[in-house]
């Protein structure tokens, strides 16, 4: 009769065992993307080939510099202007109705479309001209508008003081 089992070895891989089971798997990968790794390695080569390989060796050896330099041309006084420019803008635009923007944009277009046609007219405009030609509803509309956008935009004023 045999004897019991009274305790349980477990097999331990020495490091020589762990490096070779690492090279197989590492061969089986290599082996299973065979297409993906070909295509990398002609990618890498064109970086080489044009220089551009080098470049960003160049640039992580050089990292704290280059964040040196970019820090000081962002903190310089035009680019802050910039950046504040484009919050204020952003701001704006955020509490326009994009209906209205939309509508805005369009009516630009067409002005501007409407304009191009008569830029060759060299016809002087007078002032019973101008009286007569608010009768028309198209820019009656327009400058009715521009009238009240200026009177919003002079209260707006008002209330920045």
């Amino acid at each position: 009769m045999a004897t019991p089992i009274t305790s349980i070895r477990k097999h331990e891989r020495t490091e020589e065992e762990q490096t070779q089971q690492k090279l197989e798997d590492l061969q089986k990968l290599l082996a299973d993307n065979e297409e993906a790794l070909n295509k990398i390695l002609g990618i890498v080569s064109e970086l080489h080939n044009t220089g551009a390989l080098e470049a960003a060796s160049s640039m992580l050896q050089a990292k704290e510099e280059i964040v040196g330099i970019a820090l000081h041309q962002v903190s310089r006084e035009p680019v802050t202007n910039l950046i504040n420019h484009f919050l204020g803008a952003t701001g704006a635009l955020a509490n326009i109705e994009p209906e209205m923007t939309t509508k805005l944009a369009s009516g630009v277009a067409a002005g501007m479309e409407e304009a191009n046609k008569h830029i060759d007219n060299n016809k002087q405009i007078g002032m019973l001209d101008l009286l007569k030609i608010l009768k028309d509803p198209d820019i009656n509309r327009a400058v009715g508008f521009g009238v009240h956008f200026l009177k919003g935009m002079g209260k707006g004023l008002k209330e920045e003081e």
